[in-house]
């Protein structure tokens, strides 16, 4: 379950339910130590994929759900994070593309990888950037080749917390929601409030 703090986290959980997924958060990766470019003080740390859900119906790339969080409150600029990584700029205190270490480091890409083969039994998947807001073309992210190289060529998509609510809210009935920003948008519901959608 995700903690409290984690509020996009919880309305990519209670998004991903809506559809019929089961929902699985921060399985840990990391590159195997045997890899020609582990080095250990730096490759020692895990890093975690914030969610994975695993549809029993769906096949294809859409059978499985692999959601990387990036709750920043200035939004997400595709374009200006490709050049960030393409220039080994620093951003956020660190270096930017190892925000996206499975998008951009081949040992890290691979122990992704492998991660979700164990934990779905399955190499096909879509990858999903879940943001507050993007600014920008989505586009120049999604269709961006190393990253799609990066992930054996599945499936790259930005999803926004608004995309979420809206389509959480589209949806909802009077049982009670799997989480609590589903049941915060129940509330809002029942009190006659609703997202806009312009």
């Amino acid at each position: 379950m995700a903690t409290k703090e984690d509020i996009l986290e919880q309305i990519v959980e209670e998004y991903l339910i809506h559809r019929g997924y089961f929902v699985q958060h921060n399985l840990k990766f990391l590159p195997r130590r045997d890899h020609p470019d582990f080095v250990s003080n730096k490759d020692s740390n895990h890093s975690d994929i914030d969610v994975v859900g695993y549809h029993p119906t769906l096949d294809g790339p859409d059978k499985v759900m692999v959601v990387s969080c990036k709750s920043w409150q200035s939004g997400f600029h595709p374009a200006s994070e490709i050049t960030a990584i393409e220039q080994d700029k620093t951003l956020r205190g660190r270096k930017a593309w190892q925000a996206f270490r499975e998008l951009t480091s081949p040992k890290w890409s691979e122990a992704f990888m492998q991660t979700i083969l164990d934990a779905t039994g399955t190499g096909t998947f879509t990858y999903v950037t879940a943001v507050a807001k993007v600014r920008g073309d989505r586009a120049a992210w999604e269709s961006y080749q190393p990253f799609i190289d990066a992930l054996d060529g599945n499936p790259i998509r930005i999803l926004t917390f608004r995309d979420m609510a809206l389509e959480i809210q589209a949806n909802l009935t009077t049982t009670l929601a799997a989480t609590e920003v589903g049941r915060m948008l129940q509330m809002f519901q029942a009190a006659g409030l609703s997202i806009a959608d312009d």
